[in-house]
């Protein structure tokens, strides 16, 4: 016998009707607003545009955006989507010869030549707990060397991860369907009892469903109607509410089964490579967009949606171009997809890269080690999500990382091209950080706004979002921005300005995940949050040392 709770069926039926945003179209965004002026955690990059910047000539950027695929026909992106010029389009010849045939805007890493592409994947942790389930099956594990011995530690971690989280799958999908029959059951029986009844406001707010339990179950129904002012007039509105928001939670279910936290599932028969070679750089195709775009088309937006086009949201960059570049599915992205993508944005041109990714496990970080150190020698600034799990990043791995695995004698230990971001919600206090965030003292530079950020979604609309995923963008078009209208500065130069001038937060905040009030020095290495002015005032006192090729038609005045 399952335990159906009333509280259970109240807190489960208001999430199936609360809507999760739909934003007016003219709304500039917290996340731009001045942080003195409008007591918001931004960036005040309104206001940089509207002093600094007005009439200050810059240059053409290239962003590149690793991520889920974007939307490149929204209405407040195309004009910025960028355009590989030496490449002809849909003429099935690689014109620029890099090894990317008709790669216009961009590269895919997970589709197949034959024009599919990859949607659901599993984690990492289900992969490494494959990999090692056929290491460890033809050894006898109670006589392994020391090296296999730590590796066999591992192993059982990871089994006991994922089998766990069947087994917690396995148990929820379960639990779902079972309310979804106990709710609808309770509809059915309502519509017996009163048939074809229409729902008015007076009726569900006096409806008494007395010692029935079912009665009982549909009054708690018309309660949650009410309360939350939703505009339902039959019980068929109901029952179709109810199937498809259980249909969700039911997918998410079975995903987790057939996908997440399943080893015998394998997508790289779509994607057609040698998987076991990390140095393969040339497969996929040149699909941009993939099935499964909102992520990266929201994080497009932030960095470069059109600004002053009377459309939509407005872009940190005016003078962009964002080189789209399909690497993260629904499920964990794979090392050799970032690293080859990591080297696709630094040898077309990109200037700053942004990756709103990240896993808890890694086969193969040499591989995307080396692709920083390419993206460092070629002064390639990289900015990172520091992750969602309400964790510390010094404490727990949150890949990628910058810090490098193979350290020779005289050889860099830590890739200084890399910004790690944390979010920040709107309102300053003791709530400043989002409870959500990943932090480190150590391993998390800054913090930018990530809460309820609004930007591009796909189908030119527009939705807020929460998440790292959004702080990091932030991060990356101010950055973008810098380097637009000041070229010569280095990476380097340009994570040195952002880093030394955050907003000191003096108040004490919430550790995310313990609620604990500490300094923000406790939760990142700066101790404060992004400021795009107080960045731009340093930039025009930091001589460049890079040398650049001023191109006309590159330049745009704000």
């Amino acid at each position: 016998m399952h335990n159906f709770t009333f509280r259970n069926l109240t807190a489960i039926f208001a999430l199936l009707f609360l809507a999760t945003g739909t934003v007016a179209q003219e709304d500039t965004g917290w996340h731009l607003k001045d942080p003195g002026a409008d007591n918001v955690n931004g960036t005040g990059v309104e206001k940089l545009y509207n002093t600094t910047l007005k009439g200050k000539e810059s240059q053409t950027v290239i962003v590149a955006i690793i991520d889920s695929g974007v939307d490149m026909y929204h209405e407040d992106l195309n004009e910025n989507i960028w355009i590989n010029e030496d490449e002809i389009p849909d003429n099935g010849i690689d014109d620029d010869q890099n090894g990317y045939v008709d790669d216009i805007n961009g590269w895919n890493f997970i589709g197949g030549a034959d024009g599919r592409n990859v949607t659901n994947e599993t984690l990492e942790v289900t992969r490494l707990y494959g990999k090692y389930s056929d290491y460890f099956a033809e050894k006898d594990t109670e006589k392994l060397s020391k090296k296999d011995q730590k590796l066999y530690d591992q192993y059982l971690e990871y089994k006991e991860t994922v089998e766990g989280k069947r087994t917690q799958s396995e148990g929820a999908l379960s639990s779902v369907e079972v309310n979804e029959k106990v709710l609808l059951d309770a509809i059915d029986a309502f519509d017996k009892e009163y048939p074809n009844k229409k729902l008015t406001k007076e009726f569900l707010e006096s409806f008494d469903g007395g010692d029935d339990e079912q009665m009982r179950i549909v009054q708690s129904i018309f309660s949650q109607i009410s309360q939350f002012g939703i505009d339902i007039e039959t019980t068929a509105q109901i029952r179709e509410e109810i199937s498809a928001g259980y249909a969700e939670a039911k997918k998410h279910y079975q995903n987790d089964l057939e996908y997440m936290y399943n080893p015998d599932f394998d997508s790289r028969v779509i994607v057609g490579d040698n998987y076991s070679d990390s140095y393969e750089m040339y497969y996929g195709n040149n699909d941009v967009q993939g099935e499964f775009n909102f992520h990266g088309t929201h994080v497009a937006g932030i960095v470069g949606a059109v600004r002053g086009n009377d459309k939509g949201v407005q872009g940190i960059v005016q003078n962009v171009r964002l080189m789209i570049i399909r690497t993260v599915p629904d499920g964990d992205e794979r090392d050799k997809d970032v690293a080859n993508a990591i080297r696709y944005a630094v040898d077309n041109g990109a200037s700053v890269i942004n990756m709103s990714f990240g896993k808890g496990q890694s086969w193969d970080k040499r591989a995307v080690d080396k692709a920083v150190k390419h993206a460092m020698k070629n002064d390639v600034l990289l900015v990172h999500a520091a992750g969602n799990e309400a964790t510390d990043n010094d404490a727990f791995d949150h890949y990628p990382t910058p810090t490098f695995e193979k350290k020779g004698l005289f050889s860099k230990k830590y890739a200084d091209n890399w910004i790690e971001v944390g979010a920040l919600a709107p309102d300053p206090g003791e709530g400043a950080v989002a409870s959500f965030s990943n932090y480190g003292g150590e391993s998390v530079d800054l913090f930018a706004p990530g809460v309820q950020v609004n930007s591009t979604a796909p189908g030119s609309t527009y939705r807020p979002a929460s998440g790292t995923s959004m702080a990091a963008p932030v991060v990356a078009g101010v950055a973008a921005l810098i380097r637009s209208y000041y070229p010569t500065l280095t990476a380097k130069q340009v994570k040195s300005i952002l880093t030394s001038t955050t907003i000191p937060v003096k108040n004490k905040v919430k550790q995310p995940g313990t609620g604990e009030i500490v300094a923000m020095s406790e939760l990142c290495n700066t101790g404060g949050m992004i400021s795009a002015e107080k960045a731009f005032k340093a930039a025009a006192g930091v001589k460049g040392k890079k040398k650049v090729k001023t191109n006309a038609q590159s330049t745009a005045k704000a």
